[in-house]
């Protein structure tokens, strides 16, 4: 099991974690959550060893492979599906292996690389991979792109896929549902639920920790509470416990009050001075009992429009695309003041193509986009973080359009307090920057909000503000998010976005999940039939390889069986019993070892045997 024991470490003066402890039992599935800066992604250091405690201990089983999901990572020219095959070490040192014992024509060298190369499971790797990454929402075109091609978000999720396809016991991943859409974190939920190892996650969404795990390690001030059950059920234990938490605090208080009335009014008094003593003590061995405080610091709103115009945006046999290539055609719709709309659809549909016109972003190749009087839109996506001014900070953006203690009051509301609203932006988190944009484009009184991905980065308190301040919103909404406990919240009609058109989807989003799952499940038997097809045409140095090891394995499994043939002939032999009793022990443990030889012998000749069936003639 992982076991954090009275872990103590310090960040300058300030102890961020005090004394605190953790127990994860194997294959347990747990969820770590806590407000930004509490030490979540702190802790998956000290586990990787990246930090050490001053002190307590981090400890868990020596045998154990630990995976995790690194957030950062320089460009590489290695193509997208041999990074993702990168991280499955032991394959890959079977495959150098193979090469170096193949050059030199070592014949043992060679059955031995080539046995490490099947306890690796070496021979359905690229597969394997190949799913991960159709997963997680890469095309078969996008296999043998360089990493160095793909944007931060895309990267990341090959980070992700290379964490999942690492053989591990522990697996860390730290908010790994940050730059997926829907589709990607739906199937990443179903890959994690099949996982058989223990699991630590850091996550912002609900409703994918819900669906993922089964505790939730809490870790506030310093301290770490382990919760049984998912997310929803650890929200009403803690409320639950807050309750009591504060009438205990409430009686406590009432019994403090009444210790001091008793001393002030006896503390003259000689014949009293033995009991004032004893509950002076009493009060100092008291374990004082803190009030709670509501945790969300957050207090902020969306100013609605003053005017609205019905219909808001309207879009007629409108097409869209980029360089004269449509990716929307005939999109027909229309977006009225009261609209609650959330864009569902596949990554690369084109959802964010959609918003961008209606932002006022692209002009249609075709078609008539017709605005009302009062149609001013609001628009958050991840590419503005980007283009704030970086050397402005909070206070700096808002001085222009408001005084300063106004602004500062402001930006508290959004959770720039004290320093940080001096800060200059380039020293802001992503959390950070996606906060200031929205505190931006909150106070500008649109008409439209067009939000596309607003809840990447930002933390559980955070979320739960934003979709109380979009519920109290006045104007019209559109919304694509990955957050289904958002959407739930926020929106009651939905758009899909699929095969070029832009249609209106009837059922829930219960239903979507569903459809998406079935379409999935499709395109994965498909893909397997298109991967046929390609390794029918195999790299000719590979098929001879795959030849030379199906006849090495021949070789191997002829030798075994005439060797286990000659052991239990010996065994036979009532004569060995009489002769040298001794040896009747040697000859079972030669008899277990050659059946063991031979047993994996077969089952490297059949796996051979499948993938020569599967490429076919070169």
């Amino acid at each position: 099991m992982l076991q954090i024991n009275r872990v103590v470490l310090k960040r300058g003066d300030r102890a961020l974690f005090d004394e605190l402890d953790v127990t994860v039992h194997p294959g347990h599935k747990v969820g770590v959550v806590g407000r930004n800066g509490v030490g979540k992604s702190t802790l998956f250091d000290l586990i990787r060893g990246r930090l050490l405690p001053e002190e307590g201990d981090v400890l868990f089983p020596q045998g154990w492979r630990v995976a995790w999901l690194e957030q950062a990572a320089a460009p590489s020219p290695r193509t997208a599906l041999d990074y993702v095959l990168d991280g499955d070490r032991l394959l890959r040192k079977a495959e150098k292996a193979i090469a170096t014992a193949e050059e030199q024509d070592d014949h043992d060298a060679i059955a031995h690389a080539w046995s490490d190369y099947g306890d690796a499971s070496g021979h359905d790797a690229e597969a394997r991979a190949g799913k991960i990454l159709h997963g997680l929402g890469f095309g078969s075109t996008d296999f043998g792109r360089r990493h160095e091609e793909f944007s931060g978000g895309w990267r990341i999720r090959l980070q992700l896929a290379r964490a999942l396809m690492t053989p591990s016991d522990l697996l860390l991943l730290d908010e790994p549902t940050n730059h997926l859409d829907l589709e990607a974190t739906l199937w990443l939920e179903a890959w994690l639920r099949r996982y058989q190892g223990t699991l630590l996650t850091i996550a912002h969404d609900r409703e994918f920790l819900d669906r993922t795990v089964s505790e939730i390690v809490h870790i506030d001030a310093g301290k770490a509470a382990t919760y049984v059950g998912n997310y929803a059920s650890f929200e009403r234990q803690r409320a639950e416990a807050l309750v009591r938490q504060q009438a205990l605090h409430e009686r406590q208080q009432q019994e403090i009050e009444r210790i001091h009335r008793f001393v002030r009014r006896f503390r003259a008094k000689e014949s009293k001075a033995r009991q004032v003593q004893s509950r002076l003590k009493a009060l100092d061995r008291m374990d004082q009992v803190a009030a709670v405080h509501a945790e969300s610091g957050y207090r902020f709103s969306f100013t609605s429009p003053r005017k609205t115009s019905y219909p808001t945006i309207s879009l007629d046999n409108v097409e869209l695309g980029y360089d004269g290539v449509p990716v929307l055609q005939d999109v027909t719709l229309r977006v009225s003041p009261d609209d609650r709309i959330g864009v569902l659809g596949e990554n690369g549909a084109g959802k964010t193509t959609l918003l961008r016109c209606l932002a006022r972003e692209m002009t249609p190749m075709a078609g008539t986009a017709t605005r009302g009087r009062h149609d001013s839109v609001a628009y958050f996506a991840q590419h503005q973080l980007e283009s704030l001014d970086l050397a402005k900070s909070p206070l700096d953006h808002l001085l222009e359009a408001m005084p300063q203690q106004a602004a500062r009051d402001y930006l508290g509301g959004w959770g720039f307090a004290g320093d940080d609203v001096a800060r200059p932006a380039r020293t802001f988190s992503g959390g950070e920057k996606a906060r200031l944009v929205l505190a931006l484009i909150a106070r500008t009184e649109p008409a439209v909000l067009v939000l596309d991905e607003p809840t990447n980065h930002l933390d559980l308190d955070m979320r739960q503000a934003l979709a109380v301040a979009l519920q109290e919103y006045a104007g019209a909404l559109l919304l694509v998010s990955h957050d289904r406990h958002m959407l739930r919240q926020c929106v009651d009609q939905f758009w899909l976005v699929r095969d070029g058109r832009v249609t209106r989807f009837g059922d829930d989003l219960a239903a979507y999940e569903a459809l998406s799952q079935r379409k999935r499940a499709g395109d994965e038997n498909a893909g397997k039939s298109e991967q046929r097809v390609r390794k029918g045409r195999p790299v000719r140095g590979h098929l001879k390889s795959l030849e030379r090891r199906e006849r090495q394995l021949s070789g191997e499994i002829e030798r075994a069986t005439r060797q286990l043939a000659e052991v239990e002939r010996k065994l036979a032999d009532p004569a060995i019993y009489r002769r040298d009793p001794s040896l009747i022990e040697e000859l079972a443990r030669e008899r277990g070892r050659t059946r063991r030889s031979l047993e994996r012998a077969e089952e490297s000749w059949l796996a051979v045997q499948e993938e020569l069936e599967a490429t076919g003639p070169a």
